[in-house]
């Protein structure tokens, strides 16, 4: 079995429950955050869409530099909008889907490198990206984002079985 193909049907699952957590962000609350230290909610969804629209730039070159020496340093996304948020996401969903459905193993065992300002951030095997640095990243940031919406008295989808607020058993 080719590695994409024991990728993607994990990929879909995750990016299914990312949307139903992101479709609930508060409009009226994108600046709220649960401590001075923490990102906006805001900034914090627009950061989940856009990162999965990183996934896709692996496979564009060999690497990328976040902010490369004389050029401007690319810009965050934060959430000026749900119908905003969700058409990122959309997008950035159907290009990673695209680029991982064509990947050879070959493509995916290569080494990618990441860049800040022409320093190697790191460099790893592309599905390592888009295992450690992509999934689970944002993994991670929509549990944070669950956290946001309970506080926010915001209902958290089910993700993987039921939720305190969703089918309950």
């Amino acid at each position: 079995m080719a590695i994409r193909d024991s990728f993607l049907p994990e990929f879909e699952h995750e990016m299914e429950t990312t949307r139903k957590t992101l479709e609930r962000v508060p409009e009226d609350k994108t600046t709220w955050k649960p401590h001075d230290t923490s990102m906006a909610m805001g900034r914090l969804a627009g950061h989940i869409a856009e990162m999965i629209g990183f996934a896709a730039v692996t496979f564009q070159g060999d690497s990328f530099d976040f902010a490369p020496p004389g050029a401007t340093p690319l810009q965050p996304t934060v959430m000026t909008s749900r119908k905003q948020l969700l058409e990122i996401f959309d997008k950035n969903v159907a290009s990673t889907r695209a680029a991982i459905s064509k990947a050879s193993d070959e493509d995916l065992q290569k080494t990618w490198t990441l860049l800040n300002g022409g320093k190697t951030f790191f460099s790893m095997p592309r599905i390592a990206v888009m295992r450690g640095m992509i999934l689970n990243h944002v993994i991670h940031h929509r549990g944070q984002l669950s956290v946001y919406l309970r506080m926010n008295q915001v209902p958290i989808p089910s993700m993987y079985g039921p939720s305190g607020d969703e089918g309950r058993m």
